[in-house]
Protein backbone atom coordinates (compact mmCIF):
# COMPACT_ATOMS: atom_id res chain seq x y z
CA UNK A 1 0.00 0.00 0.00
CA UNK A 2 2.87 2.38 0.78
CA UNK A 3 4.26 1.85 -2.71
CA UNK A 4 0.92 2.85 -4.18
CA UNK A 5 0.66 5.81 -1.81
CA UNK A 6 4.12 7.01 -2.77
CA UNK A 7 3.26 6.66 -6.45
CA UNK A 8 0.26 8.98 -6.15
CA UNK A 9 0.96 12.52 -7.31
CA UNK A 10 0.29 15.34 -4.92
CA UNK A 11 -2.17 17.91 -6.18
CA UNK A 12 -1.18 21.56 -5.93
CA UNK A 13 -4.57 22.84 -4.80
CA UNK A 14 -3.43 26.49 -4.64
CA UNK A 15 -2.33 26.51 -8.27
CA UNK A 16 -5.47 24.58 -9.20
CA UNK A 17 -7.69 27.10 -7.35
CA UNK A 18 -6.09 30.02 -9.24
CA UNK A 19 -7.27 28.53 -12.55
CA UNK A 20 -10.87 27.90 -11.47
CA UNK A 21 -13.36 30.48 -12.74
CA UNK A 22 -15.52 32.16 -10.08
CA UNK A 23 -18.71 30.53 -11.36
CA UNK A 24 -17.18 27.06 -10.81
CA UNK A 25 -15.74 27.73 -7.34
CA UNK A 26 -18.46 25.68 -5.57
CA UNK A 27 -17.78 22.64 -7.75
CA UNK A 28 -14.05 23.03 -7.09
CA UNK A 29 -14.64 23.16 -3.32
CA UNK A 30 -16.80 20.02 -3.54
CA UNK A 31 -14.06 18.25 -5.50
CA UNK A 32 -11.40 19.25 -2.97
CA UNK A 33 -13.56 18.17 -0.03
CA UNK A 34 -14.27 14.81 -1.62
CA UNK A 35 -10.62 14.31 -2.58
CA UNK A 36 -9.49 15.14 0.95
CA UNK A 37 -12.05 12.71 2.41
CA UNK A 38 -10.89 9.90 0.12
CA UNK A 39 -7.23 10.65 0.88
CA UNK A 40 -7.94 10.63 4.63
CA UNK A 41 -9.76 7.31 4.37
CA UNK A 42 -6.90 5.85 2.32
CA UNK A 43 -4.31 6.93 4.87
CA UNK A 44 -6.39 5.51 7.74
CA UNK A 45 -6.28 2.02 6.20
CA UNK A 46 -3.54 -0.35 7.40
CA UNK A 47 -0.50 -1.00 5.23
CA UNK A 48 -1.43 -4.65 4.75
CA UNK A 49 -4.87 -6.20 5.23
CA UNK A 50 -5.57 -7.80 8.58
CA UNK A 51 -4.73 -11.51 8.53
CA UNK A 52 -7.57 -13.89 9.18
CA UNK A 53 -7.22 -16.03 12.31
CA UNK A 54 -8.32 -19.35 10.83
CA UNK A 55 -7.63 -21.23 14.10
CA UNK A 56 -10.27 -19.12 15.86
CA UNK A 57 -12.85 -19.95 13.21
CA UNK A 58 -11.94 -23.68 13.39
CA UNK A 59 -12.66 -23.65 17.11
CA UNK A 60 -15.77 -21.42 16.87
CA UNK A 61 -17.54 -22.98 13.84
CA UNK A 62 -19.10 -26.42 14.21
CA UNK A 63 -18.32 -27.51 10.63
CA UNK A 64 -14.50 -27.44 10.45
CA UNK A 65 -14.54 -28.69 6.85
CA UNK A 66 -16.36 -25.53 5.79
CA UNK A 67 -13.68 -23.32 7.44
CA UNK A 68 -10.89 -25.28 5.72
CA UNK A 69 -12.70 -24.96 2.39
CA UNK A 70 -13.02 -21.19 2.91
CA UNK A 71 -9.35 -20.97 3.87
CA UNK A 72 -8.28 -22.94 0.80
CA UNK A 73 -10.41 -20.79 -1.50
CA UNK A 74 -9.23 -17.58 0.19
CA UNK A 75 -5.58 -18.53 -0.20
CA UNK A 76 -6.16 -19.51 -3.86
CA UNK A 77 -7.80 -16.16 -4.61
CA UNK A 78 -5.34 -13.82 -6.31
CA UNK A 79 -6.64 -10.43 -7.35
CA UNK A 80 -4.37 -8.89 -9.96
CA UNK A 81 -3.38 -5.27 -9.63
CA UNK A 82 -4.95 -3.13 -12.34
CA UNK A 83 -2.72 -2.57 -15.34
CA UNK A 84 -2.00 1.05 -16.16
CA UNK A 85 -2.90 1.50 -19.83
CA UNK A 86 -3.58 5.23 -19.83
CA UNK A 87 -0.37 6.82 -18.52
CA UNK A 88 1.53 6.30 -21.77
CA UNK A 89 -1.36 7.76 -23.80
CA UNK A 90 -1.64 10.74 -21.46
CA UNK A 91 2.14 11.27 -21.55
CA UNK A 92 2.06 11.26 -25.36
CA UNK A 93 -0.80 13.77 -25.35
CA UNK A 94 1.08 15.92 -22.85
CA UNK A 95 4.22 15.88 -25.00
CA UNK A 96 2.17 16.77 -28.09
CA UNK A 97 0.44 19.58 -26.19
CA UNK A 98 3.79 20.89 -24.97
CA UNK A 99 5.19 21.02 -28.51
CA UNK A 100 2.00 22.68 -29.77
CA UNK A 101 2.14 25.21 -26.93
CA UNK A 102 5.83 25.92 -27.60
CA UNK A 103 5.11 26.49 -31.30
CA UNK A 104 2.21 28.78 -30.37
CA UNK A 105 4.44 30.75 -27.99
CA UNK A 106 7.08 31.18 -30.70
CA UNK A 107 4.47 32.30 -33.23
CA UNK A 108 3.04 34.69 -30.65
CA UNK A 109 6.47 36.18 -30.01
CA UNK A 110 6.89 36.72 -33.76
CA UNK A 111 3.47 38.39 -33.94
CA UNK A 112 4.32 40.54 -30.92
CA UNK A 113 7.54 41.69 -32.58
CA UNK A 114 5.60 42.50 -35.76
CA UNK A 115 2.95 44.40 -33.80
CA UNK A 116 5.59 46.32 -31.85
CA UNK A 117 7.25 47.50 -35.07
CA UNK A 118 3.84 48.52 -36.40
CA UNK A 119 3.10 50.33 -33.15
CA UNK A 120 6.42 52.16 -33.33
CA UNK A 121 5.56 53.16 -36.91
CA UNK A 122 2.21 54.53 -35.75
CA UNK A 123 3.74 56.37 -32.80
CA UNK A 124 6.37 58.02 -35.00
CA UNK A 125 4.14 59.05 -37.90
CA UNK A 126 2.95 62.55 -38.65
CA UNK A 127 -0.34 63.32 -36.84
CA UNK A 128 -3.40 62.86 -39.05
CA UNK A 129 -4.44 66.48 -38.82
CA UNK A 130 -1.02 67.53 -40.22
CA UNK A 131 -0.79 64.84 -42.91
CA UNK A 132 -0.93 65.45 -46.61
CA UNK A 133 -2.24 62.92 -49.13
CA UNK A 134 1.36 62.03 -49.99
CA UNK A 135 2.17 61.42 -46.30
CA UNK A 136 -0.94 59.26 -45.96
CA UNK A 137 -0.03 57.19 -49.04
CA UNK A 138 3.54 56.80 -47.80
CA UNK A 139 2.47 55.74 -44.30
CA UNK A 140 -0.42 53.54 -45.45
CA UNK A 141 0.38 52.24 -48.97
CA UNK A 142 -2.98 50.48 -49.24
CA UNK A 143 -4.70 53.88 -49.44
CA UNK A 144 -2.81 54.92 -52.59
CA UNK A 145 -5.07 55.06 -55.64
CA UNK A 146 -3.78 53.64 -58.92
CA UNK A 147 -4.91 56.32 -61.37
CA UNK A 148 -2.94 54.87 -64.30
CA UNK A 149 -4.41 51.39 -64.06
CA UNK A 150 -7.89 52.62 -63.08
CA UNK A 151 -8.27 56.11 -64.56
CA UNK A 152 -11.89 56.60 -63.43
CA UNK A 153 -13.15 57.15 -59.95
CA UNK A 154 -12.96 55.23 -57.47
CA UNK A 155 -9.52 54.34 -59.00
CA UNK A 156 -9.63 50.72 -57.80
CA UNK A 157 -11.52 47.60 -58.87
CA UNK A 158 -15.18 47.47 -57.91
CA UNK A 159 -14.62 44.03 -56.34
CA UNK A 160 -12.18 45.60 -53.84
CA UNK A 161 -14.75 48.09 -52.59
Amino acid sequence: MAGRRAALKAIDWVAFAERVPPNQRAMFNNLKTRSDAIAAKLTSLPETPVTIDWSYYRSAVANVGMVEEFEKKFNALKIPAPVDTQTSIISAQEAESNTTAAAYVEASKARIAQYETELDKLKNMVPFDQMTIEDLNETFPETKLDKEKYPYWPHKPIADL
